[in-house]
């Protein structure tokens, strides 16, 4: 699985240079966008795409990680309100740990089956389990608990995985898609200056075209981190309350059984979950 999702990590990345660098040239570039029909001319007044163009080479990095991003965040939000699974989770934890303390297995699993969410895979799991323990007489109850324990976290280990997967990327991007603009800006800065002392006399407009030209890769690196940053806390806020919702479900069926069992008296605590 992490061959194929490193090879899938890799196309995109390829796909998204090639279709930046197409973009950079093909409708940045147009003839149309710039004085004379000339790329090598001023862009012409109010047209931005030919100020973009200006940014330099560092744009097309700049436009590959912003097409990068929208990949793997749409990725990301198909696969967390899919872990979500279907109908509310609340509601299905609620109802699963009613069914836990009247031992209703067969229900759960069919709700679980409904559900298909990552709590419902772990739930259905510890299930199996359960009714596997339950015909086990060679074991104590602490024991059928530490099994029980140990096979939903092992399950626990097995989604928590699939819902972090590539968000390193979306995290990675937003660290340096500012830098990568910032680093076009300096660039840029120094190629203006090179010109202005070349020509050897003052000229307050040429630099500060150049100077504006060189700002728009930072502008560029600012927005996609900004977005990165927004959506990553979005999903990392969804996967924290999956992951709730799991140790929530994973509690309350251990102390059903420990309930059922004689192991302990009291209630499980109401969920806490938002």
């Amino acid at each position: 699985m992490k061959k194929v999702n490193t090879l899938l990590v890799l196309g995109v990345i390829i796909i998204s240079l090639i279709t930046a660098y197409l973009l950079f040239h093909q409708v940045l570039g147009n003839p149309s966008n710039f004085t004379g029909g000339d790329p090598a001319n001023e862009p012409l007044s109010g047209n931005y795409l030919g100020v973009i163009y200006k940014g330099g080479p560092v744009v097309i990095v700049l436009i590959a990680y912003m097409i990068i991003l929208v990949t793997f965040v749409i990725e990301r939000l198909i696969q967390v309100f899919r872990a979500q699974g279907k109908g509310n989770p609340i509601s299905f934890i609620q109802q699963a740990k009613k069914w836990f303390a009247e031992s209703k297995w067969k229900e759960i699993k069919e709700a679980c089956d409904k559900n298909q969410g990552s709590v419902a895979h772990v739930v259905h799991n510890g299930i199996s389990t359960l009714e596997l323990l339950e015909t086990d007489e060679s074991l104590t109850h602490e024991q059928k608990v530490t099994t029980l324990q140990k096979d939903l976290e092992e399950a626990t280990q097995l989604e928590i995985p699939q819902l972090n997967r590539n968000m390193v990327i979306i995290s990675t991007l937003a660290s340096i898609a500012t830098l990568t603009g910032l680093f076009g800006t300096v660039t840029g800065m120094i190629k203006a200056f090179s010109s202005l002392a070349r020509v050897g006399a003052p000229d307050a407009i040429g630099l500060a075209n150049g100077i504006s030209q060189a700002l728009v890769t930072t502008a560029l690196g600012i927005a996609t981190a900004a977005v990165a940053i927004v959506f990553y806390n979005l999903l990392s806020t969804r996967i924290g309350r999956i992951v709730q919702n799991i140790d929530e479900s994973n509690y309350s069926l251990v102390h059903s059984y420990k309930t059922r069992a004689g192991l302990v008296a009291e209630r499980p605590v109401e969920s806490q979950i938002a």
